[in-house]
């Protein structure tokens, strides 16, 4: 394949000065919600000592899993050899710095002590999933980082398919350990399970590509190579179809499992809005629905951005039961035996988001676009519509 030209996102001084101060206000909004709830405490949020994670860990874990799979267009190029997918991978790489950086900023706002962050990164236990995740999370950043560099210099491009090797087995790393988080916290009867590494990866392949197709749309000048579009579909639909594969593994084995039948009882049929969640949001518009559009009939871009907008739905409702609906079911704390007490034993927790989790977790995504738009414009890492044309031949 010839040389790929590459350029800086190609906007009016006007428009993109708005979208820059569009996602700055969005920024701006997640950072004052944050100082309110540093300021007056988390009980101006819906969270309580029962639901300690609510919808700002639901953000920033979507983020954070879809810049792992945001990568996977990079990976497809220069680790499996993809020629169609080797011109995108500067575009990937700044997809993926710019979607994990936006969740761990909701992340570390949302910890009730945001100074104490220096604790986190100064004393470890390395027992400890969370204290491995600081590594992997900070790591990930400095590897795209890199990844990008030796792309982006020519006398350091022989070292393009070492540094995307590396790349691939560290997002694939972190996406296990963000999976494990859950799957060990064994207290959890919604979580304990060693199907969540595997889920977690498969969510992530789903959940970036879903975000970086649009994005490749709404950035390249002129439309897309129908062939490119095509591919990038299929492959969008077979991850969906492998997330509601283990989703389904998932659930089943619960179901064969007489300890967990209670839990998935609540999930699957007793759960109120998370059940509603479950099969309207995640499985039936965030999978069955999408993968009509992409594995059915003609590929049009209209289907494939209509699809991905319900994956990312889908995949928010997904996270959402995952996370809250793992913590409203109560722990069984003396198996076999029946306590009683006056702090809600046995009781399914409440939960009620506040505008201030709201306008942090959507202050994440602005932190998230602001760096995006960023990048594009300084940096030439948006190829040619006459590069992507040839790739797809």
């Amino acid at each position: 394949m010839k040389s790929i030209r590459y350029g800086t996102l190609a906007m009016g001084r006007r428009r993109f000065w708005a979208m820059l101060a569009g996602a700055a206000t969005i920024a701006g909004v997640g950072l004052l919600a944050a100082g309110s709830m540093e300021h007056q405490g988390h009980w101006i949020t819906g969270m309580d000592n029962q639901i300690v994670w609510g919808l700002p860990h639901v953000f920033a874990v979507f983020l954070i899993v879809a810049a792992s799979g945001a990568l996977n267009v990079a990976s497809m190029g220069s680790v499996f050899g993809r020629t169609a997918y080797k011109s995108l991978a500067r575009l990937s790489g700044l997809l993926t710095i710019a979607l994990l950086v936006g969740g761990l900023s909701v992340l570390v706002l949302d910890l009730g002590r945001p100074d104490r962050l220096i604790v986190a990164m100064t004393t470890y236990n390395f027992r400890s999933i969370f204290a491995w995740n600081i590594f992997l999370y900070t790591g990930l950043v400095i590897v795209v980082a890199v990844y990008l560099w030796v792309q982006m210099t020519h006398r350091l491009r022989r070292f393009q398919g070492a540094a995307g090797v590396v790349a691939l087995v560290w997002r694939l790393t972190l996406t296990t350990g963000t999976g494990l988080i859950f799957g060990m916290l064994v207290a959890r009867e919604a979580y304990d399970a060693a199907v969540m590494a595997p889920l977690f990866i498969a969510m992530s392949l789903a959940f970036g590509m879903a975000l970086f197709i649009p994005a490749l749309l709404a950035l390249q000048d002129g439309p897309l190579d129908d062939a490119l579009l095509s591919r990038m579909a299929r492959l969008l639909g077979i991850f969906v179809a492998a997330t509601l594969y283990f989703v389904a593994v998932q659930h089943l084995v619960n179901l064969y499992a007489a300890e967990h039948i209670g839990v998935e009882r609540f999930i699957l049929a007793d759960g109120g809005i998370i059940t509603g969640l479950f099969w309207v949001g995640q499985i039936l518009l965030g999978g069955i629905v999408p993968l009509v559009l992409l594995l059915v009939g003609t590929i049009t871009p209209l289907r494939v951005v209509i699809a991905c907008g319900l994956i990312v739905l889908g995949g928010f409702a997904q996270v959402y039961v995952i996370i809250i609906g793992g913590q409203a079911y109560p722990l069984e704390l003396f198996p076999g035996a029946v306590e009683t007490s006056s702090f809600f034993d046995g009781q399914i927790a409440s939960y009620r988001p506040s505008l201030h989790e709201l306008a942090l977790g959507i202050g994440g995504c602005g932190v998230a676009v602001l760096i995006a738009l960023i990048g594009l414009r300084a940096l030439p890492l948006l190829p040619a519509p006459a590069a992507l044309r040839e790739a797809a031949e």
